[in-house]
């Protein structure tokens, strides 16, 4: 069929069709995600709602979705907590202390290592004063302590 054959109408028709068959896939593979999370049925019930969504498949969505769809929700809330759950024991069991502690120990460790260096500078370099001029955003010149401190 050659490009200059298909009619504006056409093109949409195309296009409404795809859409259609894009949202039927998502929603049959929502609801077989939601067969599999589902603890409470039966593995021959699952095969049965499989069997059925493959052979007769707008109906059996239909079916389940009226059926089931209430309980839909719960169970994926369910499963991403649980997830996130598990997810955020992996973490604390592989970092042994909560992130707040890591980066109390980081802050505290560059400042005594920076304050002791630029203390050491400053005593060691002879003819510096402890009085330091720069000049702030105000014009007002001040500064009246160690270099790691301004």
């Amino acid at each position: 069929m050659p490009l200059a054959d298909v009619s504006f109408g056409d093109l949409l028709l195309t296009v409404f069709e795809i859409s259609l068959f894009v949202i039927w896939i998502w929603i049959l593979f929502t609801i077989i995600g939601d067969l599999f999370r589902d603890h409470d049925m039966s593995g021959f019930a699952k095969a049965i709602w499989i069997i059925f969504l493959v052979f007769i498949p707008y109906i059996s969505m239909l079916v389940y979705l009226i059926a089931r769809g209430s309980g839909m929700r719960e169970r994926a809330l369910k499963a991403q907590s649980e997830a996130k759950h598990q997810f955020d024991s992996y973490v604390q069991e592989q970092a042994h202390t909560s992130p707040a502690d890591e980066l109390h120990k980081g802050r505290e460790a560059t400042e005594d290592a920076e304050h002791s260096r630029n203390r050491q500078k400053t005593v060691i370099e002879p003819g510096i004063s402890r009085a330091f001029a720069y000049p702030n955003t105000k014009g007002v010149f001040w500064r009246d302590h160690c270099r790691c401190c301004g």
